[in-house]
């Protein structure tokens, strides 16, 4: 297989089907190569799709369960919990602007195995940490590959994919909401009695984050370095920001961000001062990220469909706000309910996600699109769990964090409605 790079040529619109996102720069990559595709082989393919996206989001999620005994180790409080929270945001946007200038220097292919070999070297790492600071940098390296991931493996599948390609990003968006899912609800009976328990649930995602690489690895030898082909030159004028919809579209990718990596994080230790075990608190924050799948799967065709869309997106921000209420008033009559709920108004992720090509016209306004509202959105994200951290830090008061969360989901809904309005970015910018 020849490694030279792919001639820089236009390529063609991105498929609005996608349950990922497009990447600013690989968006437009449709150049399936069916010669690549046919030696990589369809087996191999799956394998290295399910893989890969398995563990993009344990290393993250696997941490709220045992947040409690880990910032006890380290002698820290809430703040610290509301970093370790916020990290995946903050890495996810600022490593995923590099995505696209690293895989054009290692190759599509390459980038992951470069990039879950320092995953692989954190997570078993990270739990020997002899202090925070050294536990907190450890688990910023753990987020290179799942920040990487997210841009790098759905312009993979487009490259590699060919007749297959459908298949796999189904494969890859049910696989990475059951790998986050995993890792809530295996944290606790990984960690078992033992004190220090929480080093060895950790340290078992480290193991299985080999795996990826060396079925990576293999795949390399097939595809060579599998550069992505440059962006298109030329764009429509004018700044995103000039477009209400693009702003709209940030803002709620950031508030759904914030929810998702609050729950995954901090709602372990909001349910166990309510009198959850920590077993039963990692099973019910599972549950709201095993809603991912479902919403996955639904909403690319609901949002092609359904004629009031905006007041459908609201009602996740709502949902948002009820499941937070919930929590709050009725914390002990059913949890596994107001998950359900909270899970339910998740599927503002997937929306986002897709809403992203629904709303622009054009490759290169997608590709645009994709740039700010994913990158700035995780970063504008961070900002929630450090808020909330630091509630919970200064007054103790769990209704008050509560509060916090589902004033949020009222923000969510209005941002959503404006965002899911039949207004196309590309109009906007040309006005």
């Amino acid at each position: 297989m020849s490694t030279t790079p792919p001639p820089k040529s236009p390529t063609s619109t991105p498929s609005t089907g996608a349950t990922s996102a497009p990447d600013p720069a690989s968006a437009p990559v449709s150049d399936p190569a069916p010669t690549r595709a046919l030696a990589l082989g369809g087996l191999l393919a799956v394998l290295a799709v399910g893989l890969i996206a398995l563990n993009l989001r344990p290393g993250a999620t696997s941490l709220g369960p045992l947040m409690e005994q880990i910032v006890a180790a380290y002698g820290q409080g809430a703040i610290a919990s509301g970093l370790l929270t916020a990290l995946p945001c903050l890495a996810f946007g600022i490593f995923g602007l590099l995505a696209v200038p690293i895989s054009r220097r290692l190759g599509l292919t390459g980038s992951v195995v470069a990039a879950f070999v320092l995953v692989a070297l954190g997570l078993l790492l990270r739990p020997t940490a002899g202090s925070f600071g050294m536990f907190l940098a450890l688990s910023l390296l753990v987020l290179v590959g799942p920040a990487l991931g997210n841009v790098i493996v759905p312009a993979w599948i487009k490259q590699h994919g060919g007749a297959r390609t459908v298949g796999l990003m189904t494969l890859y968006s049910v696989v990475l909401a059951l790998g986050g899912s995993a890792g809530a609800a295996l944290a606790v009976p990984l960690a078992g009695a033992a004190t220090d328990g929480w080093r060895d649930s950790l340290q078992f995602w480290g193991m299985v984050a080999v795996i990826p690489v060396v079925v990576w690895a293999i795949v390399l030898t097939r595809t060579g370095h599998d550069f992505p082909p440059a962006p298109p030159s030329g764009d429509l004028p004018g700044s995103l920001l000039r477009s209400r919809t693009a702003i709209a579209l940030t803002i709620m990718f950031g508030l759904q961000s914030t929810n998702a990596y609050t729950q995954f994080g901090m709602l372990p230790q909001i349910l166990t001062s309510s009198g959850l075990t920590p077993g039963r608190a990692g099973i019910t924050v599972a549950v709201i990220a095993g809603w991912g799948i479902v919403g996955g799967l639904v909403m690319p065709t609901v949002i092609a469909r359904f004629r009031r869309l905006p007041w459908l997106v609201a009602c996740f921000g709502l949902l948002t706000t009820i499941g937070y209420l919930g929590f709050w008033l009725a914390p002990a009559a059913s949890p596994l309910l107001w998950a359900c709920v909270l899970g339910v108004g998740g599927f503002a992720f997937p929306t986002a996600i897709a809403l992203i090509p629904a709303r622009s016209r054009s490759a290169r306004v997608t590709a645009r699109l994709s740039g700010m509202a994913q990158p700035l959105g995780y970063i504008f994200a961070a900002l929630g769990p450090i808020a909330a951290g630091a509630l919970l830090d200064t007054t103790g008061s769990i209704p008050l964090v509560l509060g916090f969360l589902a004033l949020t989901g009222v923000a969510l809904s209005i941002a959503g409605y404006r965002a899911a309005l039949p207004r196309m970015v590309d109009d906007e910018l040309t006005a």
